[in-house]
């Protein structure tokens, strides 16, 4: 049983890195279409594109286990709730008033909800892990407060906060995923109720803002949300918190700032300075300790 943890661990840490490098980039692309496209409606096509791209994988597993999504579909659908439609549309509400790094860094703080959830499961953290992940959320707090210890929050960071918690939620809803659902079936059925849960609040946007007009930059945006953001990174994570749990996934997604930060950097100019590369190593610190055993 110990030999089997330890050979998945290695694996699941770099999908649980590999997802949230791509997740950085959506906060890049969620910022860029802040002007031009109306939260719910960047969502909802978010979730056609990214149910899209899997479907050719999935629906054939999802038809042969359709008595088993019909079995477990309040789980699937609470996971949808939390995890497709309301985390991304939170997130792309921050986006109208926050910067990309901002929103990284207050995702970061999720993983110790993600731990508490954890916890009362029946897990146990260890002294080390709760270690790192008291670290990293020390230099999450720092980074968010400037070098104060108490973070000053504004409309789009309270709205990431609460997209946080959402997704805390849904990794913890992960873990107790049937096992006996296939995970691209269980994949792609998340996102289509995710869309479904959508169209309600994306037909009033219509009404009330109207629609956008798509040019190549929104189109690339949206692709890079719908299927790298969505259906690669969503494969890569849920993967990941089977191999190793939520708590220890959740420690490498405090990389979350550091990714934002250096994609806010190359892509859209903003530097770092020495108290945000001293707050940086702390989380860097902190994932070390948290996501080993």
């Amino acid at each position: 049983m110990r030999d089997a943890a330890a050979r998945a661990a290695g694996p699941g840490v770099l999908l649980a890195l590999a997802a949230t490098v791509v997740w950085s980039g959506s906060f890049v692309a969620t910022r860029g279409m802040a002007d031009t496209v109306p939260p719910v409606q960047a969502v909802f096509w978010r979730w056609i594109i990214a149910a899209a791209a899997v479907a050719p994988f999935a629906a054939r597993q999802a038809w042969r286990q359709r008595h088993l999504i019909r079995r477990h579909l309040a789980h699937t659908a609470l996971a949808s709730l939390f995890g497709v439609a309301l985390y991304n549309t939170l997130v792309h509400q921050a986006g109208l008033t926050t910067s990309a790094a901002n929103m990284g860094m207050i995702m970061a703080a999720s993983p110790v909800v993600m731990a508490l959830y954890a916890r009362a499961g029946g897990e146990r953290l260890g002294p080390r892990r709760t270690a790192g992940l008291l670290t990293a959320l020390a230099g999450v707090l720092l980074l968010v407060g400037d070098g104060s210890p108490i973070p000053r929050f504004g409309a789009g960071d309270l709205w990431m906060l609460a997209a946080a918690l959402s997704f805390a939620t849904y990794s913890a809803l992960l873990r107790r995923a049937p096992a006996e659902l296939g995970g691209l079936a269980f994949l792609l059925t998340t996102f289509v109720l995710g869309a479904l849960m959508l169209a309600p609040a994306y037909a009033v946007s219509l009404h009330l803002q109207g629609g956008f007009t798509p040019t190549p930059g929104t189109a690339g945006m949206l692709l890079y949300v719908g299927v790298m953001s969505s259906a690669v990174a969503f494969l890569a994570w849920n993967k990941a918190v089977t191999l190793i749990g939520p708590a220890r996934a959740g420690a490498v997604y405090h990389l979350q700032p550091v990714c934002a930060a250096g994609l806010g950097l190359l892509l859209l100019g903003e530097r770092t300075g020495p108290a945000e590369l001293l707050c940086m190593a702390l989380i860097l610190g902190g994932v070390a300790m948290g996501a080993r055993r």
